[in-house]
């Protein structure tokens, strides 16, 4: 075994004066859309006998030997001569092994093949395992400082594998920070593992880090990653690394673009806000909870207030405070309670529960009650377990009481309507009845789907008709008051006169809207007119008949009796 790792060496001499171990590119995508912006640049040994040699196995041997920097030098410049057939944007990523950390001339190497390469520096980032920090931080952190100043992005790499510890983020100017592929694997069925990646890729936001998800082998992952926040992928779901020759090819395909397609799940909205910082969303969101016009809070799974809003807190009749952490229990009624708490229960089970009416005694013994309309909202995580519940609350008293006020005000005109020996009718600019009150029907037993659309004529006198639609027609035409007399069938028989009265109502253009009016019983007053007529037609007679007084002294004593 030992003579074989001795010929390796001998051989991996020999591959790196002559150019066999080459640079694989292995892309960095923009998660969301599928873009790729830029590349990982791996070192690989395509040995003509042994095949492909794995990097677990030759880098360690050129650490050993003393052959690293002269592996980094070799894969920078093929790397910077393939890259000047790439767009201009196109940025590239290279690991830095832990022994390099420990040489000062590292920067001035990489400026060197950058040169030679005319690659600019802006666009490399130099990737820094946590082991490399871990035996003299004080110089890592002044080879990484001079690295920064020569332009180079640096990235903490395997974040949460080795020796994880804030100082190193503090004292190293980081500017991404990489989601170890083991998380990223296992995150769909761990939980646990899905806690990790969301604390990760929280930090390195509130850092103000790119973060990139290592080892993306499918779309759900993709998908996880970008409801988490992460920016950038790479993995098998965008391809495998390829040599140089292959870059234009990865560059024209086609690659997946998350879309959340774990699901419909409530909170699926957000993700198109998950690139903001933490702290920038944790300020927006504070104002719109705080501003919101409605009651606003969160519950744990035990019924805890998580948060809650100034308005829902007066509602309750507490402080802020008060609530945190409390249960709902503790801070509202017994009765007010075991009227909500079933709803919490059916949230907990993943229901949405929304506008639910309850009236409730006012906080601190104040008079009256209060309505109150509630929304409960099941909160999922990441994989769409509940782990809470988000209740809006809206304040909808003065709206029951106007709601009480219109229907109290509506059976007061229904009564006076139904009182009124007058028939209220309204008709439309085309002289189509759109409202008729129920005295129509009482008297003619026609019901109100019979005298829709004129169908009232049906029981008005045949003799009538002739006049009444005229007179009606030409009142819709010229806008004239309608006064008309007319007879109509009496459900029992017989004829009964009516007498309808109207006027049309106008628009600012002076246009017909529509018409108001009443009609009323008139047959009584129609028999007396109908008497007096025949009185008078006696009268007159009986006096001429006698011949005592003149033609004027008769219409005289006529008129006394009108």
């Amino acid at each position: 075994m030992t003579v074989k790792r001795t010929d390796l060496k001998t051989e991996l001499r020999k591959a790196l004066k002559n150019g066999e171990i080459v640079p694989y590119f292995q892309p960095l995508v923009q998660i969301r859309t599928g873009v790729v912006s830029g590349f990982e640049v791996l070192a690989r040994w395509p040995h003509p006998v042994r095949g492909m040699v794995p990097p677990d196995e030759f880098i360690p041997l050129c650490e050993q030997a003393g052959l690293i920097g002269e592996l980094t030098e070799t894969i920078l410049l093929q790397a910077f001569a393939a890259a000047a057939a790439l767009p201009i944007n196109i940025k590239l990523s290279v690991n830095i092994s832990p022994i390099q950390l420990r040489d000062a001339s590292l920067p001035q190497q990489i400026r060197r093949a950058a040169e030679q390469g005319a690659f600019p520096l802006d666009h490399l980032t130099a990737e820094i395992t946590e082991s490399a920090l871990v035996h003299n931080l004080e110089q890592a952190s002044s080879i990484a400082a001079e690295l920064k100043n020569v332009g180079v992005k640096l990235a903490l790499d395997d974040f949460g594998t080795g020796y994880s510890s804030l100082r190193n983020l503090q004292a190293i100017p980081f500017d991404e920070l990489k989601v170890d592929r083991s998380f990223v694997n296992s995150m769909i069925s761990n939980r646990d593992s899905r806690k990790i990646v969301a604390a990760v890729i929280g930090l390195g936001q509130s850092l103000n880090l790119t973060t990139v998800g290592e080892g993306v082998e499918t779309i759900e992952q993709a998908d996880m990653l970008l409801w988490l926040g992460c920016e950038l992928g790479q993995g098998w779901l965008y391809g495998r690394a390829v040599s140089a020759p292959y870059i234009s090819q990865t560059l024209s395909a086609r690659l997946p673009a998350a879309c959340d397609s774990r699901g419909k799940s409530p909170t699926s909205d957000l993700v198109a806000y998950l690139e903001q910082l933490p702290s920038q969303r944790r300020a927006q969101y504070q104002a719109i909870y705080d501003g919101a016009p409605v009651g606003l809070c969160y519950l744990d799974t035990e019924f805890r207030y998580v948060s809650i809003n100034q308005r829902l807190a007066d509602i309750n009749g507490a402080s802020v405070a008060a609530h945190i952490g409390h249960r709902v229990a503790e801070i509202v009624t017994p009765d007010f309670y075991s009227e909500i708490e079933p709803y919490f229960l059916r949230a907990l089970k993943g229901e949405a529960v929304l506008g639910v009416d309850i009236t409730r005694a006012r906080p601190h013994e104040a008079p009256g009650h209060m309505t109150i309309l509630i929304h409960y909202q099941p909160a999922r995580d990441e994989a769409g377990e509940v782990v809470g519940i988000s209740i809006a609350v809206v304040d909808i008293t003065k709206f029951k009481q106007a709601e009480e006020a219109l229907r109290e005000s509506e059976d007061h005109y229904r009564h006076m309507v139904h009182s009124n020996p007058q028939i209220p009718w309204v008709m439309d600019s085309d002289g189509v009845n759109t409202e008729v009150g129920p005295q129509w029907g009482q008297i003619t037993g026609q019901t109100i789907e019979q005298i829709a659309n004129m169908g009232y004529l049906e029981v008005i006198h045949p003799e009538d008709v002739a006049a009444f639609t005229p007179t009606v027609r030409n009142a819709i035409k010229t806008g004239n008051p309608i006064d008309i007399e007319y007879r109509i069938r009496k459900k029992e028989g017989g004829w009964l006169w009516m007498r309808s009265r109207g006027k049309a109502r106008r628009g600012p253009d002076g246009e017909i809207l529509r018409w108001y009016g009443t009609t009323e019983d008139a047959d009584d007053h129609k028999k007396v007119k109908h008497a007096l007529r025949e009185a008078r037609a006696k009268l007159r007679a009986l006096l001429e008949e006698k011949q005592h007084l003149n033609t004027v002294t008769v219409d005289s004593l006529l008129q006394i009796t009108d």
